[in-house]
Parts: structure tokens; C-alpha cells; sequence
């Protein structure tokens, strides 16, 4: 464990209000000189306002911040970045229309008589990439690069502007294992370097792995620490949540009914030559495991009718389904709660009311072909009963509740329409360990009620937890299936990397 004492950034009594929300409660927080500090907490915890206030973004209330043993105030980001601070966004922040080099030095760039030298400006990007083992040209336009490459500019670009502290904000949330594993070995070569890195994730596994030292936020104030041997999965939770989560997924016997979904030599337009079989019981639980790129999502959208099938059946309840649009799927009772809720699942911008509205638009229409307000109200209050969703009004727009209501919202939308198939893609993406515990008793909840459950989850322990059974995806194939008594996680990777069970 790194000396921690004297250490390079302390915070004390941090304290932030927003209008109708007092987002942070005089917290504490210090930081050593390369040590990797991991924030944990549920949505809504004060994780975020507390790395904004650290980076400039937004003033604290009250409270202050030391460097160095010495007293600074942080008015602006450019305050923080000239202190060695800087913040990557969950939200990438670069030019995609511009260079690799561009983007590293953007505003800072080599000028002479009002002219960009490049060649000098190339020469400075390529020290950085190698810093964070990116083994591109800085001419490379962003828009080419993946979204772990596009991570590790950013951290370059960080780097350029003799960063001491770097904070980042669930930097794996788009990132696929490789790119993940790229990225944790950046950050051990940062801290050895002394880089000091702040590193925010919902990911617990995560953190297992990196942190040197845990500082857990409940209810925007200080719920405990944990070093070094002290950090555990068990810890952190209850340190988060108040409480003892001894049965995370609650877990019930049920005897699956009749066949609501069926596949048969189904072929996406993803992947023309690999024909899919699959089928999915009333009041079954069926995981769908992968690696990134193994198709998983394509065949969600295919089932859905978003992608169009190149060939094979598709039989709803029985019948043999044409799924041409969405709009087919929904009229046949089938229901898809996309990967990225704020991309595919909601229009932030409009009230919960208004969201969950949409797929009924159709269903609550009045003669006139006006919307049935009153119909839409009552959807709308039976779904907030139902999923607990945590919103001051029905009339809140959506984008400013937490990830876990967003999610909440998206699948109430669907629900009040009373699906018989329900597909999930991550649905636990990104949303603190209450809320996916909230979502796991409602998806058990759900089939017990009869509906047939088909969900993608690229967290193992979700998969082992959940599914009745699992089907494992490679390259577009169907590798195996695996009932709940043969569920490892052994056996579920040697189907997904390609092998045999």
C-alpha cells in the first residue's frame, strides 16, 4: 500500500446544494501520490458532484481543498487542470472530426505566427500515446478509433497537461473486456509512475482489482472506508446500501409453462451463415452469454423486428411470427429493453408520464386519434407503484432522474402493455447495487407471473444468478446451453471463447 501521509489532495466538509436536492453533506476525502482511489456508492450517492467539485466543474457550497498541504479554491475546470487535476467524463470528450493529435492538444496547440506546427505537434502526441500504449498514428481522424482508444486519448490528453490526479468516472462502462484489461494495465503504469488516479465504478469487481483504498458515499455524506485486505464485495455493499444483502437474487422455484418464444434456423443479417435455435418457456428465465461481438444484441433486435431476418421462423405463443418493425413484435406481446437506455429507450427530454406513454400511443389511442391522457396517467402511476421509480412528480423530465430509474422508466413503458416475451439487453447496465437488486426481484417477479424472459448480460455473476438456463453465444453461433445444475463459469466461457462443454 503507498504511504499515504502527507497526502497530495484532501477534502473536507464538502457540501453542495442543487434546487430541491442537497447532493453532498460534508464529505471527506484524501488522496496520496500514486494511489488509486475507488468512489463507490449508489446512483444518487454524490459520486459525480463530488468529482465535478474536485475538477473545477462546479464550486462547492463550503468546504475546502488542499494541495500540497495548501489551501487552493477551484473556480473553474482551467484551475483544476493547472493544479495537475483532470476529470474523463463516462461521456467521452473529443472532436471525433479531428486528429489523435488534435484532440490531445486541443486549444493548446503549437503555434507560430498564427500557424499550427505540426510536425512538432505530432511529435509531442506520439510521447503521449506511448505513455498509455496506444499504438496508433497521432494523424489518425478519433471517429476511426474504437471507444477503448478513444478512452486511452483522452488519457493521453490528460497526461499532456502534467496531470497528478486523474479522475475517472465508470471508465469501463463502454469498453469490452480486452479494452477493459488495456485499460487496468494504463492505470498501474500511471501509479507507478505516481500518478494518483480517483476511479468511479458500479463495477465491484472492478474495484477489487485496482483500488487501493475504498471511500464509500450513502445519501451524499461519508458511509465508511476500506483498505487494502478491508475491501470486499460484502463490505461495500453494506457500507452502500445500509444494510445486509444476504440473498442478492432472490432466487425462486417455478415450473416453466409452455413454449412463448421459438427460433428455428433463424439467420441474422449479422450473421448470414450461422443459423440460430433457441426457445424460451412461460415463467423461464433464459440468460444469453457472449463476449462482445458474439451477436448476442443483433439477435435481441432480429426477435424484435428491428433487424430484419435474412431467413428461418420465428414463432410467438405458437404462431409463426412476421416480424417486419417493431410494431409487429409489440402488437404480438413481445417487448425489448434496449443496451443503452438513453440512446434506444427513452427521450430524456420528455416526463416519466410521456415516456411511459410512448409504446401505448397506438394501443391508448381515442377515436379522434388523440392520446388518452387519463389512460396514460393511470398507466403511468400503476408502473411508478409497481417499479418504485423514484421521481418527484410524473411530470419530471426524465434525463434528470438517476440510471436506475432511467432504467426503471424504460421498462415500465413496456410493461404496461403486458408482454408475453420480454427481451433484455444489459438490462443492469450502469446502475448502482440497490437498483440492480430492485430489477432482479422484479424480473423474478415477472416470471412467476408466467411471461417467457429472454435477457443479454455480459456480467457473469448476473448470468449465474438469474438464468434458469443459458444459451452461449461465439461469433453469431449458438456454442451451447447450459441447464441451471451445469451453470459454471468455467464451463459458460470455454462455450463462449468457441469450445465444447
Amino acid at each position: 500500500m503507498t504511504d499515504i501521509t502527507p497526502p497530495l489532495l484532501v477534502a473536507r466538509g464538502i457540501t453542495k446544494s442543487f434546487p430541491g436536492v442537497r447532493a453532498l453533506r460534508g464529505v471527506d476525502l484524501t488522496l496520496a501520490k500514486g494511489e488509486v482511489l475507488a468512489i463507490v456508492g449508489e446512483n444518487g450517492a454524490g459520486k459525480s458532484t463530488l468529482m465535478k467539485v474536485l475538477a473545477g466543474v462546479q464550486p462547492a457550497d463550503s468546504g475546502s481543498l488542499e494541495i500540497d498541504g495548501r489551501q487552493v479554491q477551484l473556480q473553474s475546470v482551467t484551475d483544476a487542470l493547472r493544479l495537475g487535476i483532470a476529470l474523463i467524463h463516462q461521456e467521452l470528450n473529443l472532436a471525433d472530426n479531428l486528429d489523435v493529435a488534435a484532440n490531445v492538444f486541443l486549444g493548446r496547440e503549437f503555434n507560430y505566427w498564427g500557424c499550427i506546427h505540426r510536425r512538432e505537434l505530432y511529435q509531442q502526441a506520439e510521447q503521449y500515446l506511448r505513455m498509455v500504449g496506444l499504438e496508433v498514428q497521432p494523424s489518425t481522424i478519433v471517429k476511426d478509433l474504437s471507444i477503448g482508444q478513444q478512452q486511452m486519448v483522452e488519457i493521453a490528453k490528460a497526461l499532456s497537461v502534467d496531470a497528478r490526479v486523474l479522475i475517472m468516472d465508470e471508465p469501463t462502462s463502454s469498453l469490452s473486456a480486452s479494452e477493459s484489461r488495456c485499460l487496468f494495465d494504463v492505470i498501474r503504469q500511471l501509479k507507478g509512475r505516481g500518478v494518483s488516479v480517483v476511479y468511479i465504478s458500479h463495477r465491484l469487481g472492478e474495484v477489487l482489482d485496482l483500488a487501493d483504498r475504498v471511500t464509500v458515499l450513502r445519501d451524499g455524506q461519508n458511509a465508511g472506508e476500506l483498505m487494502g485486505n478491508e475491501i470486499s464485495r460484502d463490505r461495500m455493499v453494506r457500507m452502500m446500501v445500509g444494510r445486509d444483502v444476504q440473498q442478492f437474487y432472490c432466487r425462486k422455484k417455478r415450473q416453466p409453462g409452455p413454449v412463448l418464444l421459438q427460433a428455428k434456423e433463424l439467420v441474422t443479417a449479422t450473421w448470414p451463415k450461422h443459423p440460430i435455435n433457441l426457445s424460451v418457456r412461460s415463467g423461464e428465465i433464459v440468460g444469453l452469454a457472449g463476449l462482445v461481438g458474439a451477436g448476442r444484441t443483433e439477435l435481441l433486435r432480429t426477435l424484435f423486428g428491428i433487424d430484419r431476418q435474412v431467413s428461418g421462423e420465428v414463432r410467438i405463443d405458437g404462431k409463426v411470427a412476421i416480424l417486419d418493425s417493431p410494431r409487429d413484435a409489440i402488437q404480438l406481446g413481445v417487448a425489448l429493453v434496449p443496451e443503452d437506455r438513453k440512446q434506444h429507450g427513452l427521450v430524456l427530454e420528455m416526463s416519466v408520464r410521456h415516456n411511459i406513454g410512448l409504446a401505448g400511443l397506438r394501443r391508448n389511442q381515442l377515436r379522434a386519434g388523440l392520446v388518452n391522457q387519463r389512460q396514460e396517467a393511470d398507466d403511468t402511476a400503476r408502473m411508478v407503484q409497481l417499479l418504485h421509480i423514484r421521481t418527484p412528480s410524473h411530470e419530471q423530465a426524465t434525463q434528470f432522474l438517476s440510471g436506475g430509474n432511467q432504467q426503471k422508466v424504460v421498462m415500465g413503458k413496456w410493461l404496461s402493455g403486458a408482454p408475453k416475451v420480454l427481451l433484455l439487453d444489459e438490462p443492469t447496465r450502469g446502475i448502482d447495487v440497490g437498483a440492480k437488486e430492485e430489477i432482479y426481484g422484479l424480473i423474478e417477479s415477472l416470471a412467476e407471473q408466467g411471461m417467457a424472459i429472454l435477457f443479454v448480460s455480459s456480467e457473469m455473476e448476473e448470468i449465474l444468478g438469474m438464468a434458469d438456463r443459458v444459451l452461449v453465444m461465439h461469433e453469431g453461433r449458438m456454442t451451447g446451453e447450459l441447464p441451471r445444475g451445469e451453470m459454471t463459469e468455467e464451463a459458460i466461457l470455454q462455450l463462449a471463447t468457441g469450445g465444447k462443454h
